[in-house]
């Protein structure tokens, strides 16, 4: 049987007359499409009350925390900056209950832009509310390319997880305003950008968590390197079935 990999879906907000597509339930195409071509088979999952996360564990054996809005910043004890972007609050709880659920659970997790900062957070970490906060960066972090095509490399450290699937020296997209900042214990930065703004972490000990700071779903049909954190995920989830 195909590993089931969860997607928690991000929420349409904007207003429309449409009743249907009212705060409607969605995930990209184009990580289904990644999760398919690899071998997985996508489950997704609305956000719903977090105490409820834990009734979704017997439906996958990996999960995908993806891109979308800025995490609320009261999840590590800051005030909203003033360059904070769109928050949603209900989609924070339930994704933080998911990940504290599916780590104990042994599940595989993977984390795309947003969903790095989510996992950073959720244990303990913070993020830059805005790049501006960092002195280190240095670099357009948010492209103005097409999302699919890249725009900086990163450089990966050659004793992780990451730098066997990828290389030492990744081309990758980048659609960000947002970083890392304290690193979460059992978490490690295995690549960073040329300003040191980290784009990747892994988990300390183990192979259940990696997650990048770019979109390799945008990627993943032209370059192998994106394709292989999928197949990776797909990897690492069959192991746990």
């Amino acid at each position: 049987m195909r590993p089931r990999i969860a997607i928690p879906a991000d929420t349409l907000t904007e207003a429309t007359n449409i009743i249907n597509e009212r705060n409607a339930a969605f995930a990209p195409r184009p990580l289904i499409e990644a999760v398919v071509k690899s071998g997985g088979l996508p489950v997704i999952l609305p956000s719903v009350a977090p105490e409820l996360a834990v009734d979704y564990l017997d439906l996958f054996d990996g999960v995908i925390f993806a891109g979308g809005a800025d995490v609320d910043p009261t999840f590590f004890n800051e005030e909203p900056h003033q360059h904070l972007g769109t928050t949603y609050l209900k989609r924070d709880r339930f994704e933080i209950a998911l990940l504290k659920q599916a780590l104990p659970a042994n599940k595989a997790i993977m984390g795309i832009c947003r969903g790095i900062q989510l996992i950073n957070i959720a244990l303990g970490g913070s993020v830059y509310q805005d790049l501006s906060e960092d002195p280190r960066q240095t670099l357009k972090h948010a492209q103005d390319a097409p999302g699919n095509l890249p725009s900086h490399h990163v450089t990966v450290q050659a004793d992780s997880r990451l730098f066997r699937l990828v290389g030492q020296r990744p081309y990758v997209n980048s659609r960000h305003h947002q970083a890392l900042h304290q690193i979460a214990p059992h978490l490690r930065v295995t690549a960073v950008a040329d300003d040191q703004v980290p784009e990747a972490v892994e988990s300390t000990t183990t192979d259940q968590v990696l997650a990048v700071q770019w979109h390799p779903e945008n990627m993943f049909k032209h370059y192998q390197y994106s394709q292989a954190l999928f197949a990776d995920l797909i990897k690492r989830a069959a192991a746990r079935q």
